[in-house]
């Protein structure tokens, strides 16, 4: 088993996944892995990494599906004993313009920006080593669709007692609010996205707050952050910061020194901790 460190980032092959894990290629002493559901995209994108000087390596990893996860969970345990610094990028957004029906961009989107990432927590956090990093990659549209949620349910995103059975809930409730066509009815904003990364933001708290509960000694940091408005396939070509720049706040999460002791289940964007 090696005793190298380890990190691993969800959605490796392009856009700001791609430069979190070129910076981490540089910065992080350890193994840093590129993952993709793609495996021929994700070779690609290490080869390009490779051409620039830098060693990634490859793990496929499709988030939607369980037993994807859970080979890289068993790979990781039986390589490395575990894992060290966990970033999950990997999501997705409908274009403004796209004309498939809310319903259903409220289920897939929730599905992988929500529901997936969460699935890859459950597998992976007790793979943490003591002094490990996890950052969850939300967006500051959580904020803003936090504002425009009602004020029940803002109450109940906030709450510092929220389980995440509890979030769970909800999140499939606006899933189901959505089909039903009663989704701002039922005082939810009118954007998918967002509510996904409400969802991220709200499960990273609980998460930190486990993490206190069960493994305080062990000082692992996990926080949600925004990359901010990144030049991305996804944000398209009028965002204002490079992939590069996007990273930043990711990759200063992802390595914050080993006696830091915050900050820990909060949401951060510019390396700023913001008021949920």
């Amino acid at each position: 088993m090696s005793s190298t460190p380890v990190a691993v980032v969800t959605g490796g092959n392009k856009g700001i996944g791609f430069a979190i894990v070129r910076a981490l290629c540089k910065q992080f002493t350890g193994d840093v892995y590129l993952t993709a559901r793609d495996p021929g995209r994700g070779q690609a994108a290490v080869t390009k990494l490779q051409e620039e000087g830098l060693n990634p390596l490859f793990h496929q990893l499709d988030i939607e599906d369980l037993q994807s996860i859970r080979t890289l969970r068993d790979f990781l345990k039986e390589k490395y004993g575990g894992l060290n610094v966990l970033v999950n990028n990997a999501g997705i957004a409908f274009k403004v313009a796209d004309t498939t029906p809310f319903a259903i961009q409220a289920e897939v989107t929730m599905r992988a920006n929500f529901f997936a990432t969460r699935d890859v927590c459950t597998e992976l956090l007790p793979l943490i080593k003591p002094h490990g990093r996890v950052v969850n990659v939300s967006s500051t549209v959580s904020v803003s669709a936090l504002a425009r949620c009602s004020q029940d349910l803002q109450q109940k995103f906030r709450s510092d007692t929220i389980t995440e059975e509890e979030l769970v809930k909800l999140m499939t409730k606006f899933v189901e609010d959505t089909k039903n066509g009663v989704h701002e009815k039922e005082g939810w904003p009118n954007t998918a996205y967002g509510v996904s990364k409400i969802g991220v933001t709200v499960l990273s708290r609980i998460q930190a707050r486990m993490l206190n509960k069960e493994r305080k000694a062990d000082r692992i940091l996990l926080n949600a952050c925004c990359p901010g408005w990144v030049r991305t396939d996804m944000a398209g070509p009028n965002a204002t910061k490079s992939p590069d720049e996007g990273a930043e706040t990711p990759v200063y999460l992802a390595l914050l020194a080993p006696d830091a002791d915050g900050p820990h289940g909060q949401f951060v964007s510019e390396k700023k901790v913001q008021k949920w």
